[in-house]
């Protein structure tokens, strides 16, 4: 809490605490008829309420001075806020960069060079008698491969019976 709303709230709340001793000869005097004393009690009330009226001006002023350093402090905090969400992120980005690349490397994907050996051969077998490469496509179709758990192929021959009914 700033010092001039502090002076202020309790300036003005001593000075309407003391507006009541003279408010109370006011009315003793005027019960009495009393014109002299009833006129100087409300002097005294005029300049107890008048300085409470100044102390109130200045808790306003000092009430307006937290709220600007109360909104400055949100606005800091909240552009702290940011900057650090933005640095999270950064940081966060680098991570799934660095996974990324980490992921190309664990799948090891490889580069396969083929020698001028390779090359040779590779004519030769695919050459340009393409009737072989059909037969053998067509070989491969016609001969169903089954697979075991293990991963053993087994022949067509030992094709299991399903029977099924309705």
């Amino acid at each position: 809490m700033n010092t001039k709303t502090m002076e202020g709230l309790v300036g003005a709340r001593t000075n309407m605490n003391l507006t009541n001793t003279p408010m109370r000869v006011f009315k003793e005097a005027r019960r009495r008829g009393d014109a002299a004393t009833m006129e100087r009690a409300l002097g005294y009330v005029d300049e107890f309420s008048d300085k409470a009226e100044e102390y109130k001006v200045e808790a306003d002023k000092g009430m307006a001075e937290d709220a600007k350093e109360a909104r400055e402090k949100a606005k800091l905090q909240r552009e702290e806020a940011v900057q650090k969400r933005r640095e999270e992120r950064e940081k966060l980005e680098e991570k799934i960069e660095e996974n990324r690349n980490a992921d190309t490397k664990e799948t090891g994907a490889c580069l396969l060079e083929i020698s001028e050996e390779g090359k040779v051969l590779l004519k030769d077998n695919t050459g340009l008698d393409s009737t072989d490469s059909d037969a053998t496509k067509t070989d491969a179709v016609n001969e169903p491969v089954t697979y075991k758990k293990t991963g053993e192929t087994v022949s067509g021959e030992q094709s299991p019976n399903i029977s099924v009914s309705v």
